[in-house]
C-alpha cells in the first residue's frame, strides 16, 4: 500500500491523505473521492502511513504535471499569495501517454519522457514561405537578442518587431526547440495568426481562453504529438505544456492586461521571465512604450525607426467631446478613402474633476494623484490615503471656474459621428461589443477589407493592431487618464498616445489628433519616448514608486461591514509591528460595495520585496486577498 498528500485542483483546500495499491510518480493527475462525488486532484508527495483511515485514488488519468511546472507554480503561490492547488491549476499538464499503474516512474524519468516526448525530426520549421527578410537594423537587434538569455525589445511602432519575432522562432526549430509568443488580448489573435501561419503552418497553434474544450484538447494533442511548436495567445498561453521551451516572447510587455484580476493575481510578464530562467529559455519582452520596471531592469535593444518611413502631423485641440474639428477629420480621411482609428478611454467607476481651461485634474495635496469625485457623498476623496475635502468649483492651478466632469461612452460617439458623417460605417471596438472570438474576427474582417471605414472603442485598440489604410488616428480623453488616482497615471497616458498614434501611419501619411488641455506635456516627449522613460523614472525614485520600491494592496471583502472594518483595523495592527513595511493607507475600497459584500483595502509599500513578503506571510490571511505588485488601485 502507498500513501500521498493530494491536492485538489482548483480548490483553496489543504492537502489531504489518500492511499494506492500501486506506485504513482509526484504530479499524477488523479480523481478522488470526497463524500459523494468525485474531485480531480494531483499527487504531491508520498507519506509514510498515517494513523488515520484513508480513502483509495479512484483513477489515475495519463496527465502529469512535470516537476518544473510544480516548482514554479509553488513560487506563483507563494508571491502571489494563493493556495498551491491554485497556482498548478493555471498550467496545462503533460499527457504522458502511459498509465502510471502499469509502468511506475520516479521523477527524471517523467522528466526525461517528457523532455523527448514531440519532438518531430527531419520536418521543416517554415510553412509555405520563406523567412522574412530582415532590415539591416532588424538583422543587428535579431543577433543581439541571440546573445542574451533575458532582454527588452524597445522599438518604435511599426519598427518590423514581428519579423525579428519569426525569426527568433524558426531559430529554435532549427534547434529542436519550441516557443511560446504572448499577446496583451485575444484581440490580436485573429491578425497574428494570420502572419505566423504563413512561415510555420500547422506548427502554430493560437491558444486563449474563448477556445472550446474541443479545441483545446485537439491542440494538446498536437502538443504531446510533436506537430504544435509554437503556442500564441493571451497569457495563458504561458502555461501550455511545451516540451524543450527555448524562447518566450511578451509582445506589448508594458500592458495590464498580462496581470491577473482573480486569484492568483500573477503578472504574466514577471512569470515568463521566472520560467524562462528556471527552464533555461530565452525571453524576450517587447514594446514601443516599454514599462519602466522593465527599462530600468532588463538589457535593451533599440529599433529607433520604422520600418516604412511616413510622414505623421500632430494636431492638439482642447475640449472632451467630439467636436467639428474631430467630425471635419474623419469626414475628410473617409472621402479621400481612408480609414480612421478614434480612442475614448474605458469609462471608470469615479469621474476626476479637471478644468478644461488648462487640463490639469484636481490634485490630492498628499499624493501628488487625482481626487475621485463622490457627488453621492458630496465630497472629493483621495484613495491612496484617504484624504477627503468638498467639491470644489474652481481650478488650484489656474482658477478657472468651473471644473468639469462630463465624459462620453462608444455609443454617443457612434451616434454622433453617424449623424455627421453620412454613409460611414463604424466598428465598436470594446469589451461591450466584442464579447466572442468569431465576433472579433468578423469586425476585424470587415475592417481589413475596407467594409468598414471607422474603429471606434477604448483600450483594445492600443493593443498593436496593423492596418496600413489608418491615416488618421483621434484621441480623446487623455487628460481624464493623467490625472487617475494611479502613480503611473503620465505613464498610461503618455503609452496610450504613442500606441494609438501607432496605429496610423504604417504605409501612408497619417493625421493625429489629440484632445487635451494640457499639449506641453505630450509636445515634449513625441519625438522621443525614451527621454519621457528617463525623466518618469527619476520622478519615481524621487517619491519611492515602483520600481524603486515594491507595493502591496490588501482587499477585504465581507457581508457585515462592522466584521470587514474590523478585519481590516485587526490586520493594520498587526503590520504595524514590521517597521520596513509602510502603511500608506486603508479604510474603504473605491467602490464601497459589489455582490453584496462591504469592501476595504490597504496599501502597503516597502524600499524591497522582501520585507514586505515576510510580513505579509506573517498576518492571518484567511478572510483577506493579497494583491502583490498592484496595477489596479480603483
Amino acid at each position: 500500500m502507498y500513501y500521498y498528500h493530494i491536492l485538489l485542483l482548483r480548490s483553496s483546500a489543504p492537502s489531504l491523505t489518500y492511499h494506492s495499491q500501486d506506485p504513482l510518480p509526484k504530479g499524477s493527475v488523479i480523481s478522488v473521492p470526497l463524500k459523494t462525488t468525485l474531485k480531480e486532484a494531483v499527487i504531491l508527495e508520498e507519506v509514510e502511513k498515517p494513523e488515520f483511515e484513508t480513502a483509495e485514488i479512484a483513477a489515475v488519468s495519463e496527465r502529469c504535471y512535470s516537476s518544473g511546472q510544480m516548482e514554479i507554480a509553488k513560487f506563483i503561490s507563494e508571491y502571489y499569495f494563493s493556495s498551491l492547488s491554485e497556482a498548478l491549476s493555471l498550467f496545462m499538464p503533460y499527457i504522458v501517454g502511459v498509465d502510471p499503474r502499469v509502468d511506475p516512474w520516479a521523477d527524471d524519468e517523467i522528466e526525461m519522457f517528457i523532455s523527448s516526448n514531440g519532438r518531430t525530426r527531419g520536418s521543416s520549421p517554415t510553412g509555405s514561405a520563406v523567412l522574412p527578410t530582415l532590415s539591416p537594423s532588424q538583422q543587428k537587434a535579431y543577433e543581439q537578442l541571440l546573445q542574451k538569455e533575458k532582454a527588452l525589445l524597445f522599438g518604435v511602432t511599426g519598427s518590423g518587431k514581428t519579423e525579428i519575432f519569426i525569426s527568433l522562432m524558426a531559430r529554435m526549430l532549427e534547434e529542436g526547440k519550441t516557443s511560446i509568443f504572448l499577446m496583451p488580448e485575444i484581440s490580436l489573435t485573429p491578425q497574428m495568426e494570420k502572419r505566423l501561419r504563413v512561415y510555420f503552418g500547422e506548427h502554430v497553434a493560437m491558444w486563449h481562453s474563448k477556445l472550446t474544450k474541443k479545441k483545446k484538447e485537439s491542440i494538446l494533442k498536437g502538443i504531446a504529438e510533436g506537430e504544435v511548436r509554437i503556442v500564441a495567445g493571451a497569457r495563458s498561453a504561458l502555461f501550455v505544456p511545451l516540451s524543450n521551451l527555448g524562447l518566450i516572447v511578451v509582445d506589448e510587455e508594458h500592458d495590464d492586461s498580462y496581470k491577473a484580476m482573480t486569484r492568483p493575481r500573477y503578472h504574466a510578464r514577471d512569470v515568463a521571465v521566472l520560467m524562462g530562467s528556471k527552464l533555461g529559455a530565452k525571453v524576450v519582452l517587447a514594446s514601443a512604450t516599454p514599462s519602466m520596471g522593465s527599462y530600468h531592469k532588463y538589457d535593451v535593444v533599440k529599433l529607433d525607426r520604422p520600418y516604412v518611413q511616413t510622414e505623421k502631423k500632430y494636431t492638439f485641440i482642447p475640449g472632451d467631446s467630439i467636436n467639428q474639428t474631430i467630425l471635419d477629420a474623419i469626414d475628410r480621411h473617409y472621402k479621400a478613402g481612408g480609414q480612421s482609428l478614434l480612442f475614448l478611454p474605458t469609462r471608470g467607476n469615479f469621474k476626476y474633476l479637471y478644468c478644461e481651461n488648462c487640463g490639469k485634474t484636481h490634485l490630492c495635496p498628499f499624493c501628488s494623484v487625482g481626487m475621485a469625485l463622490h457627488r453621492k457623498h458630496r465630497h472629493l476623496k483621495c484613495h491612496y490615503c484617504n484624504y477627503t475635502e468638498p467639491i470644489r468649483d474652481t481650478c488650484t492651478h489656474c482658477g478657472h471656474t468651473p471644473l468639469k466632469s462630463e465624459r462620453m461612452g462608444t455609443v454617443e460617439a457612434m451616434e454622433v459621428i453617424s449623424e455627421a458623417v453620412e454613409g460611414i460605417k463604424i466598428e465598436q471596438f470594446d469589451k461591450d461589443s466584442i464579447t466572442t472570438a468569431n465576433k472579433l474576427k468578423e469586425a476585424l474582417k470587415r475592417f481589413e477589407s475596407g467594409e468598414s471605414q471607422l474603429l471606434l472603442g477604448t483600450q483594445m485598440l492600443s493593443k498593436g493592431h496593423d492596418y496600413a489604410d489608418i491615416t488618421l488616428s483621434i484621441i480623446m480623453g487623455l487628460d481624464y487618464i493623467l490625472g487617475l488616482a494611479d502613480y503611473r497615471a503620465r505613464e498610461r497616458a503618455m503609452s496610450l498616445l504613442f500606441q494609438i498614434a501607432g496605429r496610423s501611419g504604417r504605409a501612408h501619411a497619417a493625421e493625429v489628433i489629440v484632445q487635451t488641455g494640457d499639449p506641453e506635456f505630450f509636445q515634449t516627449y513625441l519625438a522621443d519616448y525614451e527621454l519621457f522613460i528617463k525623466d518618469e523614472l527619476a520622478f519615481l525614485e524621487m517619491a519611492e514608486y515602483p520600481p524603486f520600491a515594491s507595493l502591496a494592496r490588501i482587499l477585504i471583502a465581507h457581508k457585515d461591514e462592522t466584521k470587514a472594518g474590523k478585519i481590516t483595523l485587526d490586520t493594520v495592527t498587526k503590520l504595524k509591528a514590521f517597521k520596513e513595511v509602510e502603511i500608506v493607507g486603508h479604510g474603504k475600497a473605491p467602490v464601497e460595495k459589489i455582490a453584496n459584500k462591504y469592501r476595504f483595502n490597504i496599501l502597503l509599500r516597502a524600499k524591497s520585496r522582501v520585507p514586505l513578503l515576510k510580513a505579509l506571510h506573517k498576518v492571518d490571511r484567511r478572510e483577506i486577498e493579497i494583491d502583490f505588485d498592484p496595477v489596479e488601485f480603483s
